[in-house]
């Protein structure tokens, strides 16, 4: 219950800081969506050069979470990699806390916390 309670202060700080949420698709963002999270921004819209080109012109800081997979893991290191080349800072805090749950989707951010809080309330 306690890293729970750490990723939803960690969801929260994202609200009220405004910060851009980087995710893969539709459906990460529709999980952060649920959760309150409303900028953000799908990469399956744009090849990775233009979107980090956008965002390096319009933000200083942004959150990437994108999937804890492999693939996810690949494109983190690019896009982390051309983000920081242009002066954007990363804020890895929320997907370092999500590493140490059995959580690997973005996409299931939203009914894992339910899931979590529910069996939570049940001990």
């Amino acid at each position: 219950m306690k890293d729970i309670q750490h990723i939803l202060e960690l969801i929260e700080e994202i609200k009220t800081k405004n910060k851009l949420v980087i995710v893969e698709g539709i459906k990460d963002q529709k999980a952060l969506t649920n959760l309150g999270i409303i900028k953000v921004l799908q990469l399956r819209q744009k090849p990775l050069y233009k979107i980090v080109e956008e965002i390096a012109e319009n933000a200083k800081e942004v959150v990437l979470l994108v999937d804890l997979d492999p693939e996810g893991k690949k494109i983190y290191n690019k896009l982390a990699q051309d983000l920081q080349r242009h002066k954007v800072k990363i804020d890895n805090k929320l997907r370092e806390a999500l590493f140490k749950t059995p959580l690997r989707q973005i996409e299931g951010l939203d009914t894992y916390i339910d899931r979590v809080k529910e069996e939570g309330c049940r001990l």
